[in-house]
């Protein structure tokens, strides 16, 4: 059943080519919002906690200090509305779901940058 699902996931579902990106990289999602008849495109700035699930089921979760209150949201990869996704910045952590993140602040929530040659 799984290779059934796997298959159909495969072949007809299209999938989005977005840049790679891992926990700890802050990035910058662009989607569209539809309100009435307008629709407009916002964005959301922030690190990425984790990556679960594979396929046409794979999510997200990006978090945000909005004033002094972290606000998380979930997308999925194939949601219709996003435009693109920005790497701003590369982070080194040691593990692939940082929940450990939620509860730092000020300059222990700093996560150092990896660097590239």
């Amino acid at each position: 059943m799984e290779a059934l699902i796997k298959f159909v996931q495969d072949e007809f579902v299209t999938r989005k080519e977005f840049p790679e990106f891992a926990a700890g990289d802050t990035i910058t999602v662009y989607y569209e919002i539809r309100e009435g008849e307008k629709t407009r495109t916002q964005f959301f700035r922030g690190v990425v906690i984790q990556r679960r699930g594979s396929g046409s089921s794979e999510t997200f979760t990006i978090r945000k200090m909005s004033g002094t209150v972290g606000v998380e949201r979930i997308f999925p990869v194939n949601l219709p509305a996003l435009q693109r996704i920005e790497v701003n910045k590369r982070g080194k952590v040691r593990r692939a779901r940082i929940f450990y993140f939620r509860g730092l602040t000020g300059k222990k929530a700093r996560i150092k940058e990896r660097r590239f040659k």
